[in-house]
């Protein structure tokens, strides 16, 4: 290596006096979005030091991707050279951050005067390295807007008239002295991030959102007639009233025939079954048509904007299968695998087979023109008002193709919303989280127990992912059925639906569930006369409904601002395995809810449980005022130490909202 070269370097490596560790949210060194939610403090922290005992200052820097200029927001010190700031992105979209941090002479100066004044020490020398400092910041030649130099010449006029050793000293340590100095002076060794780090900005429902799912083909009230949009929007009102805010449909699109499924997935059909919705495809057309026994665009138009009346979204479920009567299947047979015989190979998850169901593949012949037709689909449906799709298997299909189509689908609305349908391996799903999709199925389904709820929310919560994954806790599905709910009785769905909507900001349901529908398929966690293959007909006044649990706990979630997020949980003592007791509250505890439930669906139990008193600064003996929002009643705990029961055929939850020591209830 030449000399100049060397010392090109080696001048290079002594300026970074600073270290920058451990940078958070950072996802796979950068090579991930972190993910915030538009209006939301989006907080960042850092280990900044330094060799010696100087005064490190640090700055978070921040800009939407794309722009030239960087905004600049001070970090504050928190404790063992751990730094932390917070900043609100106003809307939506791609961003990125990055830190800087470098020696602050000045305030190091200052640090070290005033140790020497409170020791009694000569000082008359320092003062004048302090002046200097302030004269080489006024003469700094970056950094300084007009007003600030204009500001701090001033200040130093007055200081070089001071006379008296005291005003000088009061001049220099002044907050407003220190902080246009800070302002005004070159950073010195400033060092900074080599890489700046992606952050994804999403709209609030994407953390905070209440789905409900129907089938629109069943919604004519008799099993015998199938629905249509129009039957859909006399529905609007129901759902709106229990408190939801996303309508999830299944696919609505043209419905092969060729080894159509019958009733309970029945390999034998008959003219009259309506076939499963997921063998998408048909004379009619294919992902981009509509099924004509549901009406025409015009009909899903008018659906749209009256959801949209009643305070919903639509949700479409893309789901890249095809039906062997698929349009593509002739169009672009090189999409698709063919067996030796020349016939097309239909869908497999051995031992299960799904006759009525072809799978493209995404290389070979069908690459690119493939990606580009399924993205083509998705912004054909954005076009048509749809901003959130619930995604059909996305792990079956490559990692690379969804991470493309979500960066393009971006570029047209960064406001849309995939919810990723993955019960698989929890790196794959975490994966598909990192890779863009807004939120996740979760193993929630499958969590009764007080130890693997606790244990599973608290990796949610509290690791990497909660930077990047965002569940959607779905009590049932089509598709499931669990077995928690095939015998629990009617106490058990309404404990999973409190679980689901208060340990989490996203959660959903499967229509019949408020009338806890739970006949199985014997030893499956599959449902008997699947609404896959049938229509239904419901009765919305059916006995033993829970459509007051439903909506109460929706109208909860929308009066309480702790439970429209998600990492805010705590999990609390409670001396009992079969009662889960946690807290959720907003960082100025001005919306701090206690929950409890009862986990066992067939016995009451009793526990004694604390009370979080310390969250409040106060002592274990203290009084607080509460609220219990399931009766409506205030009353006040005295002590951390209280007693509960719960019964699960009268009160298998409570719910109870502290009050601020001062604040009103």
């Amino acid at each position: 290596m030449a000399k100049d070269e060397s010392a090109l370097l080696l001048k290079k490596l002594a300026q970074n006096r600073i270290a920058i560790e451990g940078v958070e949210p950072v996802i796979d060194g950068g090579r991930f979005e972190a993910k915030g939610v538009a209006g939301d403090p989006f907080t960042v922290e850092a280990d900044v030091f330094s060799d010696g005992h100087d005064v490190v200052a640090a700055v978070l820097l921040h800009r939407a991707r794309g722009e030239r200029l960087w905004d600049e927001t001070p970090m504050r010190f928190l404790a063992n050279d751990r730094w932390r700031a917070s900043i609100i992105f106003p809307e939506p979209g791609h961003y990125e951050f990055k830190l800087i941090a470098w020696r602050d002479l000045f305030a190091s100066w200052r640090e070290d005067v005033k140790k020497k004044h409170d020791a009694g020490q000569a000082i008359s020398l320092e003062l004048t390295e302090g002046r200097m400092l302030v004269e080489q910041a006024v003469n700094a030649t970056s950094r300084r807007s007009a007003g600030d130099r204009k500001h701090l010449k001033s200040l130093l006029h007055s200081l070089e008239s001071a006379t008296a050793e005291g005003d000088k000293l009061a001049l220099l340590m002044s907050d407003e002295m220190g902080a246009l100095v800070q302002r005004c002076a070159e950073r010195t060794n400033l060092t900074q991030t080599e890489t700046a780090y992606p952050v994804f900005i999403d709209r609030v429902r994407a953390v905070y959102s209440t789905w409900y799912e129907l089938f629109p083909r069943s919604q004519s009230g008799d099993p015998a007639v199938h629905g249509t949009f129009d039957n859909v929007i006399a529905r609007l009102p129901y759902v709106r009233d229990l408190g939801f805010d996303v309508l999830y449909f299944p696919p609505i699109h043209p419905i092969g025939k060729t080894f159509r499924k019958g009733r309970n997935n029945s390999l034998v059909s008959t003219e009259d079954d309506v076939g499963s919705p997921y063998a998408t495809g048909s004379p009619e057309g294919g992902h981009d048509a509509i099924h004509p026994e549901l009406g025409t665009f015009e009909d899903f138009a008018r659906l749209v904007e009256a959801a949209h009346g009643e305070g919903l979204e639509i949700a479409l479920d893309f789901a890249i299968q095809c039906s062997p009567d698929h349009p593509w299947v002739k169009e672009h047979p090189e999409w698709f695998d063919w067996r030796p015989d020349g016939t097309i190979k239909y869908a497999e998850n051995p031992p299960k087979k799904y006759q009525d169901i072809v799978n493209v593949h995404f290389y070979r012949g069908a690459f690119p023109d493939l990606w580009y037709a399924l993205r083509n689909i998705v912004l054909f449906w954005l076009d048509k008002g749809v901003r959130i799709f619930r995604v059909d298997n996305p792990h079956t299909k490559p990692l690379p193709f969804w991470e493309w189509l979500i960066a393009e689908v971006r570029q047209v609305d960064p406001g849309v919303i995939f919810l990723a349908e993955a019960f698989t391996r929890p790196k794959m799903m975490k994966r598909l989280a990192k890779i863009g999709f807004n939120q996740s199925y979760s193993y929630f389904t499958w969590r009764n127990t007080k130890h693997g709820l606790t244990e599973y929310f608290t990796e949610l919560t509290t690791e990497e992912c909660r930077h990047y994954m965002r569940p959607n806790l779905f009590v049932n599905t089509p598709d499931i059925n669990p077995v928690y709910l095939q015998t629990s009785g009617r106490a058990g769905f309404r404990i999973r639906l409190f679980l689901a909507a208060t340990l989490g900001s996203n959660y959903g349901m499967y229509s019949g569930f408020e009338f806890c529908e739970s006949a199985a398929v014997p030893g499956k966690e599959e449902y008997l006369h699947s609404e896959k293959y049938e229509l239904k007909a419901r009765d919305d006044e059916a006995p033993g409904n829970i459509k007051d649990d439903i909506a109460f706990v929706n109208a909860l979630r929308r009066d309480n601002p702790a439970l429209q997020r998600f990492t805010n949980l705590k999990f609390y003592n409670a001396w009992n395995d079969s009662i889960l007791y946690y807290g959720k509250f907003t960082d100025d505890l001005s919306n701090f809810l206690l929950f409890a439930v009862n986990l066992d669906p067939h016995n009451t139990h009793a526990a004694d449980f604390e009370v979080p008193l310390w969250e409040f600064g106060l002592s274990d003996d203290s009084t607080i005022e509460a609220k219990d929002l399931v009766l409506g009643q205030p009353f006040a705990w005295q002590g951390k130490v209280q007693a509960m029961l719960l019964n699960p055929d009268e009160r298998p939850y409570m719910v109870w909202r502290l009050i601020v020591p001062g604040a009103p209830l």
